[in-house]
């Protein structure tokens, strides 16, 4: 099997460019992500339980989760620079893959506690102070909402958005406790309190969805979402000497970078390496796959690859 060189060069050039950008802006904003929630969490607890307000409580449980998931993150965004081993092959890239998926699962599981707490509260009312309730659940949304746009320009990693979901989703739930905290001081309405921790907890199992489908996808070796494996195909066997394309495999290595592997049937003979170089370039540059494997095959026997038919892998 032949993995053109010329074309690692150029995936280790660019996943050095986007590992050290990582570096330099995510590591810090994992840090300060993970500081300015710890320090909110151990407030809004306090307040919490002076106040009686579940809401904080809860929000104060989101917290948590939420700096959980960041030290997943941010480890995951170290370990994913790691280089490849005997035993780890491709490194550890995959590890953003699996704290992606940990991440949605804490932050659905931490989101169901609060839904049952506050379905009993819903019969239960309780006297909550509406003032400690506003005051505070306005600081985090400040600190949430902050740091959150810290990884907003991140969408392109699922690891990185997952964690700016994660302080998103916590500054809509602050937000909604405040609107609570003013309508109780306004009426004396105590069940509006976990009324408004139902639906901010429907809300973000709503928006976590997605986050964990695509987190499942990958792990399970999905071709990346965005990506069109039929258009990738169709690119390949309009190649010039390719008569034929059999086990295509296109799946991510992180969240980050594709890779893929193939067998190309050029019954012309091997194209050489500058013509395998140029292949795996062109689908960087336009399907965005950063790591290429290309088998050829000249289909100069009657004796059939074992790996043709489509169902074998």
């Amino acid at each position: 099997m032949f993995s053109a060189e010329s074309a690692r060069k150029v995936d280790d050039h660019h996943s050095h460019h986007r590992h050290g950008h990582a570096q330099v802006n995510y590591g810090r904003a994992f840090a300060i992500g993970i500081a300015a929630n710890l320090a909110y969490l151990g407030v809004e607890a306090i307040a919490g339980v002076f106040s009686g307000s579940l809401a904080l409580l809860a929000d104060a449980g989101h917290n948590l989760a939420d700096v959980l998931g960041l030290v997943l993150s941010w480890g995951a965004a170290m370990l994913s620079r790691r280089q490849p081993s005997g035993r780890f092959t491709y490194g550890l890239r995959s590890s953003s893959i699996l704290a992606a998926l940990a991440n949605a699962i804490i932050l659905l599981v931490v989101t169901g506690g609060i839904a049952w707490e506050a379905i009993w509260r819903i019969g239960h009312p309780v006297q909550v102070a509406s003032s400690v309730i506003i005051a505070v659940a306005a600081i985090g949304i400040f600190v949430n909402g902050g740091t959150a746009l810290l990884f907003s320009s991140g969408n392109g990693d699922l690891n990185v958005k997952s964690a700016f979901l994660h302080l998103a989703a916590d500054a809509l739930v602050t937000a909604g406790v405040v609107a609570a905290g003013v309508v109780i001081w306004l009426t004396n309405w105590l069940w509006l309190d976990p009324l408004v921790s139902l639906v901010v907890s429907a809300v973000i199992v709503f928006g976590t969805w997605g986050l964990l489908k695509s987190a499942i996808s990958l792990a399970l070796d999905a071709v990346p979402e965005g990506l069109d494996a039929a258009a990738v195909r169709a690119h390949l066997l309009s190649l010039p000497g390719v008569t034929g394309l059999h086990d295509l495999h296109i799946w991510g290595m992180s969240t980050t970078e594709t890779a893929l592997t193939c067998h190309l049937i050029m019954p012309e003979g091997h194209p050489g390496d500058a013509v395998l170089n140029q292949i795996s370039q062109q689908l960087e540059h336009q399907f965005g796959i950063h790591h290429a494997t290309i088998q050829i095959e000249l289909a100069d026997t009657e004796e059939a690859c074992a790996l043709t038919p489509e169902h074998v892998v």
